[in-house]
């Protein structure tokens, strides 16, 4: 039985796994970040006191994944905008001492990846990606059944490579980068921008609203699918994996965005097998963060 500790912006859920990646039990707490993290930390060891009892089995270790940058190797948290205070804070150790088991940690993207990749979608693949689109763009990359790292152990921020060097600045430093184009947050701001009164608008509305034929969420719906696809066949020129799984909030509407993202591969990837890459959804949906951080510890370990 692993713990699993999944440390987002504003919750923080933590849970059981057991070695086939079944989620056992689970609770949720808000994050509060502000209240400091020896308070973050107890509120942790309290809920994973709480799932193990309920689970019956014995702990062998805990996985973390943490928004943001993460040091692996280090065990401790980077410059995280969402959890001020925290930066430098080795939970490895922390929970390791507090447990006595070992603890492994990673950005929780590439925990994702981790998850389904070992025990999801991308099952027995050697290269896979994993791209949630929600209000950001993330994912995680495998290469040849291991989670790809740059230099200094950095996350590729794959959301960020530039699709319109014309389209919207990025706190990333860069212009009309995909998240800037093609995340939830892009769709609702491009329809408030382009509605008469500057309303505002909700992603899932939007997309309700597109089903219902609304000629400004059709554009909206439009223009996100066709930059999505852009982002899409960008990731299978570069790596050539042989799937792509979704996830995140935007692609609950897949029906509305998949067949952009299939006609730009095609039409965009000559110099590469693009029929071969399978572009499908993700086993785990929104309990992917979960399952993801106890595969991390099981990458560590185990493998």
């Amino acid at each position: 039985m692993i713990g699993a500790i999944d440390i987002g912006g504003t919750k923080i859920a933590v849970g059981m796994v057991d070695e086939h990646g079944k989620l056992l039990t689970h609770l949720e707490s808000p994050t509060d970040a502000d209240k400091g993290l020896a308070q973050g930390l107890e509120r942790m060891a309290t809920m994973l006191r709480q799932v193990a009892e309920k689970s019956g089995g014995t702990l062998q270790g805990i996985g973390i994944g943490c928004t943001g940058p993460v040091h692996p190797e280090q065990g401790t948290i980077g410059n995280v905008e969402f959890l001020p205070g925290w930066e430098g804070a080795n939970l490895v150790e922390e929970l390791s001492c507090a447990f006595g088991v070992p603890v492994a940690i990673e950005n929780d993207a590439d925990a994702a990846a981790l998850g389904e990749w070992g025990w999801g979608a991308g099952r027995g693949t050697q290269q896979f990606i994993l791209v949630t689109i929600g209000t950001g763009i993330g994912g995680g990359i495998i290469l040849d059944r291991k989670l790809y790292r740059g230099v200094d152990g950095s996350h590729p921020e794959i959301g960020h490579h530039v699709i319109d060097p014309t389209g919207p600045c990025c706190y990333c430093g860069a212009q009309g980068c995909w998240e800037q184009l093609a995340s939830g947050s892009a769709l609702e701001q491009w329809a408030q921008n382009n509605h008469p009164t500057g309303k505002r608008f909700n992603a899932q509305h939007l997309c309700e609203a597109a089903g219902n034929g609304d000629p400004l969420a059709l554009a909206a719906i439009l223009r996100t699918a066709r930059y999505l696809g852009l982002g899409f066949a960008n990731l299978v020129t570069l790596f050539s994996p042989e799937m792509i799984a979704f996830g995140g909030g935007l692609m609950r509407q897949q029906h509305l965005f998949l067949p952009s993202i299939r006609e730009a591969i095609k039409a965009n990837c000559g110099l590469v097998p693009n029929e071969k890459v399978r572009i499908v959804p993700s086993k785990f949906g929104a309990m992917v963060g979960l399952i993801g951080a106890a595969r991390v510890w099981y990458d560590r370990f185990t493998r």
